[in-house]
């Protein structure tokens, strides 16, 4: 749509060079002039249909792991690693086992998880498998089950591709509204460059998302569907996501931050959720399951 655009604005500067080229019409310095800035024109439109290609296209698997690992090494900056081992090694444990019933169950560089050194209920799940949990979440659960829900949410969250569509749709947002406005019919050297360079901020942009703005509602209330399937999957009880926003519910307060502040509200999370399962209480977790997630979480809390 947008090539089209481009090629209507620019098709009658581009007929005239082609006539004058085909018949042999001779031109007088005036129309020479004019003809440079027809060319240039049309150079420009090139680049610039280059740049519209660039912000539609796919990321390989390769670069969606080169970008989730940069945006990890940056949300880890202000929330650093916990230094815990058996804690880590346990989070992979089970969201190795979630990530293998994903309909996404391999990346280029496989699925990480890591814990994260704050009292913040939060959790971001980066482009590539990389999945951060902040030790106040993990507090919050009361048992595998409930960590489970937390984690398979994540990896909803990277099956569904959100993080790259937030670059994507952000990068073609801006295609966009240069080329309509009206300073888009005489582009810049300056214009010309930040729609090349258009990828350029691809970090940022998904870095911004999770801390700041968060996912849309859709795209939430989407992950946690996928999550009740992934637990169904692997043998976690489903309605433990359920308990798992009841306790969040109870947690949070209008200063919260975190999961408070970039999701919709558990109340409306629950009521969705409950809507795809049958009516009850989440069951008590197996005493072995139980006894091994007690056992990870000794450390330092």
């Amino acid at each position: 749509m947008l090539i089209r655009k481009m090629f209507m604005v620019f098709l009658p500067a581009l007929a005239l060079v082609f006539s004058a080229l085909l018949w042999g019409e001779g031109l007088n310095s005036a129309e020479a002039i004019s003809l440079g800035g027809i060319v240039n024109k049309a150079q420009k439109a090139v680049k610039v249909g280059q740049a519209v290609n660039k912000a539609a296209q796919d990321f390989t698997p390769e670069q969606e792991y080169y970008i989730g690992r940069a945006v990890a090494a940056n949300l880890l900056a202000t929330y650093p690693p916990a230094d815990e081992p058996k804690l880590n090694a346990y989070l992979n444990k089970v969201g190795q086992a979630l990530a293998l019933a994903s309909d996404k169950p391999e990346t280029f560089g496989g699925y990480h998880f890591l814990a994260m050194k704050t009292r913040e209920v939060n959790a971001f799940a980066c482009p590539g498998g990389f999945i951060l949990v902040s030790k106040g979440l993990i507090n919050l659960c009361r048992s595998e089950d409930d960590l489970a829900a937390v984690l398979a949410h994540e990896i909803a969250h990277i099956q569904l591709e959100h993080g790259i569509k937030a670059i994507k749709k952000g990068r073609q947002s801006e295609v966009a509204g240069l080329l309509i406005s009206e300073a888009a019919k005489e582009i810049t050297p300056g214009q010309l460059g930040q729609l090349v360079g258009l990828f350029d901020k691809s970090i940022g942009d998904v870095v911004k998302k999770m801390m700041v703005n968060g996912y849309s509602r859709e795209q939430e209330l989407e992950a946690d569907y996928q999550a009740l399937v992934i637990m169904s999957r692997v043998g976690y009880h489903p309605r433990h996501l359920v308990q798992v926003l009841a306790q969040m519910k109870a947690k949070f307060t209008q200063k919260s931050t975190g999961f408070a502040k970039t999701h919709p509200s558990p109340e409306l999370r629950m009521k969705e959720a409950q809507g795809y399962l049958p009516p009850g209480k989440a069951p008590d977790s197996p005493q072995r399951r139980l006894a091994r997630y007690k056992k990870a979480l000794t450390g330092p809390r």
